[in-house]
């Protein structure tokens, strides 16, 4: 027999838990691995041992399928719209497309900025295309600090009532009234993702991460649209508080306040 504890589970949490979890007939989970498993939506089954003729398996919740979403991480940058591109950049400018980004169509652009905040500056800030109705820029809180800037956490486009920061380009300065954020995690996907995933526009995730320092982000929204691609999208200082790199994935295990739990049999 063999006793399997939280410490243990958790140290499996780098390569990803199966879900469901296989125990066999004569093991046994301590408590604290029990609710470790259940806190993550992630059910038991029991697996026969060699001498046993039966293997006992426990219902699971449709919501606790073991469903990934691969991460995106995202560092400071700048969407403008087509009259500062002008004035930044000289009239009739158009921006440089460096390489692709996971959503179609859009793209990191060669050209960077420079942000001017009341107390210092960043340099080399990626603009990101195509150019947008309204200029928009996404910081992270560190950046913030740097600047002397406390702007707040909103989705993309929601900018009424947030700071202004000026702009420096190779040929001007723009002044924005209004246009900095720190841009709340969300989860951009597809129709057809939505419904593998079983969720809705609008609906707030719950997404756990899977490696050495296990967090939770517990509202998460979804974006849907025919043009994203599946991508958890979240800042640098995010990352870096969850060791989560671009291209690793996290686990959704619930949603609108919800823990996805096994069923007990």
């Amino acid at each position: 027999m063999a006793l399997i504890t939280e410490t243990q589970l958790r140290t499996q949490l780098v390569k990803g838990l199966p879900n469901p979890f296989p125990v066999k007939e004569e093991d046994k989970l301590t408590p604290a691995a029990a609710d470790f498993l259940k806190d993550r939506g992630i059910a038991v089954v029991r697996i026969a041992s060699a001498s046993s003729a039966d293997t006992i398996i426990l219902p699971v919740n449709h919501m606790t399928e073991r469903k990934l979403i691969p991460v995106g991480v995202s560092n400071r940058h700048v969407h403008l719209s087509p009259e500062h591109i002008n004035s930044l950049f000289g009239n009739g400018y158009t921006l440089t497309p460096l390489r692709e980004l996971s959503q179609k169509g859009q793209f990191a652009a060669r050209e960077t900025l420079t942000l001017l905040g009341p107390r210092g500056i960043l340099q080399h800030v990626r603009i990101l295309g195509p150019p947008r109705g309204a200029s928009q820029v996404e910081i992270s809180r560190t950046d913030g600090y740097a600047l002397g800037v406390h702007p707040p956490v909103r989705l993309s486009g929601d900018v009424q009532g947030t700071p202004g920061i000026t702009l420096i380009g190779a040929s001007g300065a723009v002044v924005l009234q209004e246009g900095l954020i720190l841009a709340k995690n969300h989860v951009h996907m597809s129709p057809a993702d939505a419904q593998a995933l079983e969720v809705t526009q609008g609906d707030r995730l719950i997404v756990q991460t899977l490696g050495e320092r296990p967090l939770l982000f517990a509202d998460t929204i979804v974006r849907v649209s025919e043009q994203f691609s599946l991508d958890f999208h979240i800042d640098v200082d995010e990352a870096n508080a969850a060791f989560l790199n671009t291209g690793d994935q996290v686990q959704l295990i619930g949603r609108n306040g919800t823990i996805a739990s096994a069923e007990r049999g």
